[in-house]
């Protein structure tokens, strides 16, 4: 191929990845006007995905598609459950329900994880690239919003501490994905599911506005 696979997943999946950033939802709560109960419920839905993307990661590891993807300084579910602790109590799992659009992405990111290695990629693409990227944005607006500490409880889900360098780590990312074990058609199938990936969360952004309507 002439263009880098990269390249290719990024440009085409760049409609949905629009869609996703421009919600109601997102764009209510990065203005400021959502209180922090949307904050916290936003964070449970994420538990549920991650959950979904680090279960079986172990497994993965040594998968020749999936495995050179299960990156430790990536993962997220011990940093969601320490600001879970923060938002909720200690006893947050007791309270802690997913949204239908929340359990139909998770299942999703689950049946990918248990039987389609590339789908998995498409999953993980989509979720960590975006949490080193425009999660830095939702981390910096909370801090600001809801006062959390800088970096700390609250917002640890967007803090990557064993990545020094973002942007170095993104292109290291980048050339796992141009070297990615699978032909045209997987690459065009893994494409498919990242813009699946992407309506997904979306439909959780839609779920939450639902929940969280702004009063006229």
């Amino acid at each position: 191929m002439n263009t880098a696979f990269s390249t290719l997943i990024r440009t085409a999946s760049h409609e949905q990845h629009m869609e996703a950033e421009t919600s109601t939802f997102m764009s209510d709560l990065l203005g400021g006007r959502l209180g922090v109960e949307a904050y916290a419920r936003y964070t449970e839905q994420l538990w549920f995905v991650y959950e979904a993307l680090e279960a079986d990661a172990g497994r993965l590891a040594s998968d020749p598609v999936a495995g050179p993807f299960i990156l430790r300084e990536l993962l997220r579910r011990g940093a969601l459950e320490r600001d879970l602790t923060h938002l909720r109590g200690a006893d947050w799992r007791a309270t802690l329900t997913a949204l239908p659009a929340t359990e139909a992405y998770a299942a999703r990111v689950a049946e990918c994880a248990r039987e389609w290695p590339g789908g998995y990629v498409a999953h993980h693409y989509t979720r960590y690239l975006g949490d080193l990227s425009g999660g830095q944005i939702i981390r910096g607006k909370a801090e600001q919003t809801w006062g959390f500490a800088r970096k700390g409880d609250g917002v640890r889900f967007y803090v990557f501490e064993d990545i020094g360098n973002p942007a170095a780590f993104k292109r290291g990312y980048r050339a796992l994905l141009d070297g990615v074990r699978a032909d045209e058609l997987e690459r065009q199938r893994i494409v498919a599911e990242c813009r699946r990936a992407f309506a997904l969360n979306t439909a959780v952004f839609h779920a939450l506005a639902e929940e969280f309507p702004l009063t006229a």
